[in-house]
């Protein structure tokens, strides 16, 4: 053993012991492992920066936009919803849904990819059910690696091993040839993941300050919980063809129109509720008030009070919100009535709620007389809550999480969609590599407002990019120290004599052990030579040791580093390195059982 190797075994062991401590963080310790790289002199400095340039780390940035443009114009929510409808709040039931439908799309396109779009529409479905993400995210990135394993495109190293034969004159795998050890190990996957996988995971609380903060919390917090009410117009209604302001629904009958509904399609703050807004026949009105003020109104305004169905609340939701703001001490408000104070027509927002020290206040449209200090509660269309911030009048306290699971560009939904579809189709196809099939699908979201750029720019995942790009040199001192080599070697002469069965034992553990620090793909060019020649040398087929080494590389679930697709559920799911081996090592052994069974039915010594 040179030097070299050993320096390079030594950083692996100490990069690896901090990960496991969690003493320090990971992305920091990434760029630790960059700057002992580039004095080491084993790389070039330019090396050893070099992953902040690589391929794979473009692509993920890139598929962080696409992912971004998919939330912000609600093509995740709604594929949320599905989920969602079928899962309900049931954790089983939702993963027996989610992870077939991640491993899918896994086969046909990259499952770092799939991960990026599927992230954001698990933690909407976690916030809305009350479910713990880190319950949730490990399943849904080990079963996009699985999903690697069904089709010749679904990883880089089933190539890398097909092309292998090819070189090496035999006949290559074929698009399906891996569809049934990959199924199987899908099926058995999930049945654990579900089953004893999910009661290794942590539940641990991965939400941020104000995530508690709901539409139901801020209106129970204010005294208004349960106030909000359908009423209709019916004919001969004494509202019909009136104004908001000549109806006097809040100023004579304590009763605040926020939202009106015509011709099936709920009024947004494009045409909001404003003083001169005419009430038809027929008009679904979304009001506030308490449920006498509501049934004297309907009797003396023949009016129909439907209550809250839940269809139509989860609508209106989808379109107006509430938001708390304070009015700052010195405020031109003080002094004025709320009716003076003319908030729906200054903000397109009506006043439901004011609360004085922190205690809610009983309110009179006409009487109140707002302080500075005061808080108030404003309810109306997401937009014109968005254009709160910023303002100098109000100081805006408290949005609802719920803002945040409203798309800002609904609009462009069919435009996301469609590039999702072109990028997903020309991958497929192979009329474009993935990397500039992707930028060009993450330039489009942008160009077309699906997402805006410093919507785009915040998506970027600073830790999960930093963590890749850091480790992808250490890859490189691997190999060019020889200390891959010297690893494999010792292999063949330890093996070589053996069994094809204990071959190929040997060489899935070998190749599962390096890809949890090393790229898949790059553990897979450096084994798929050994396992060929050693086939040769014995006299065996080498198809089945070539497919072994295939499935083994997408068997990266003991690390966080193990492949882009753990990183980016590191985060979000608020896991330790440590809770990767509790639940992957099993998993990794249940697909070395599967392949080693398989394995010599389908393709025989």
């Amino acid at each position: 053993m040179t030097t070299e190797i050993g320096f390079v075994f030594a950083l692996l062991g100490i990069t690896v012991a901090l990960f496991i401590s969690d003493k320090l963080r990971m992305d920091l310790v990434a760029l630790m492992v960059v700057t002992v790289l580039a004095v080491s002199g084993i790389v070039t400095p330019a090396e050893a920066v070099s992953g902040f340039g690589n391929s794979t780390v473009i692509m993920i940035a890139a598929l962080f936009v696409v992912g971004e443009g998919l939330f912000r114009t609600g093509v995740a929510a709604a594929a949320g919803n599905w989920l969602f409808k079928v899962g309900g709040s049931s954790e089983t039931r939702l993963l027996c849904f989610l992870l077939p439908l991640v491993a899918l799309l896994s086969a046909f396109m990259s499952s770092t990819g799939a991960v990026a779009l599927l992230i954001p529409v698990v933690l909407s479905m976690a916030r809305r059910s009350g479910m713990q993400p880190s319950k949730l995210m490990m399943p849904l990135a080990f079963a996009a690696l699985i999903g690697g394993m069904l089709t010749l495109i679904g990883t880089p190293p089933n190539i890398v091993v097909s092309n292998a034969l090819k070189e090496a004159g035999l006949e290559p795998f074929g698009f399906f040839e891996f569809t049934p050890i990959g199924a199987a190990v899908l099926l058995l996957g999930c049945i654990y993941l579900i089953s004893v996988g999910r009661r290794l995971l942590p539940a641990r609380d991965t939400e941020q300050p104000g995530d508690n903060c709901s539409v139901a919390g801020l209106t129970a917090s204010y005294g208004v919980s349960g106030q909000l009410h359908k009423l209709v117009v019916q004919p001969l209604s004494p509202l019909a063809h009136k104004t908001a302001v000549e109806s006097a629904l809040r100023s004579e009958h304590k009763v605040t129109l926020i939202g009106i509904r015509r011709s099936g399609s709920l009024l947004s703050s494009i045409l909001p509720v404003l003083a001169n807004t005419r009430l038809e026949v027929r008009d679904e009105l979304w009001v506030y008030g308490q449920e006498a003020d509501i049934d004297r109104l309907c009797l003396s305004h023949r009016l129909t009070h439907y209550g809250s169905p839940e269809r139509e609340m989860t609508r209106m939701r989808r379109e107006f919100g509430v938001a708390e703001v304070l009015l700052p001490p010195g405020t031109p408000l003080q002094g004025h009535t709320v009716k003076e104070g003319a908030f729906r027509e200054r903000f397109g927002l009506s006043v439901i709620g004011l609360r004085r020290r922190c205690e809610p206040l009983e309110t009179d449209y006409r009487e109140t007389r707002m302080e500075g200090g005061d808080t108030l509660l404003l309810a109306g269309s997401w937009e014109r809550i968005r254009a709160l911030e910023g303002r100098r009048d109000l100081v805006l306290l408290q949005t609802p999480a719920e803002l945040g699971e409203i798309p800002a560009h609904g609009s462009r939904a069919p435009v996301a969609l469609l590039v999702l579809l072109l990028m997903l189709v020309c991958m497929t196809a192979g009329w474009l590599p993935a990397l500039p099939t992707i930028l060009l699908a993450a330039m489009a979201m942008i160009l077309t407002g699906c997402v805006s750029l410093p919507e785009a720019l915040r998506s970027l995942n600073a830790t999960s990019l930093i963590l890749i790009a850091g480790m992808l040199p250490l890859a490189l001192a691997m190999e060019k120290s020889g200390a891959l080599a010297y690893v494999v070697e010792h292999l063949v002469a330890l093996l070589g004599g053996a069994s094809p069965l204990v071959l190929s034992t040997g060489l899935f553990l070998l190749t599962s052990l390096l890809s949890q620090f090393i790229s898949n793909t790059a553990t897979t060019v450096l084994i798929a030579p050994i396992a060929l020649t050693t086939a040769q040398l014995l006299g065996v087929n080498p198809e089945p040791l070539m497919m072994t080494v295939a499935i083994a590389a997408s068997t990266a679930f003991a690390t966080p580093i193990a492949s882009p697709v753990n990183t980016l559920v590191l985060a979000p799911g608020n896991y330790r390195f440590s809770d990767f081996a509790r639940v992957g090592i099993p998993l990794q052994l249940l697909a070395l059982g599967i392949t080693l069974v398989l394995t010599p039915l389908l393709f025989p010594f």
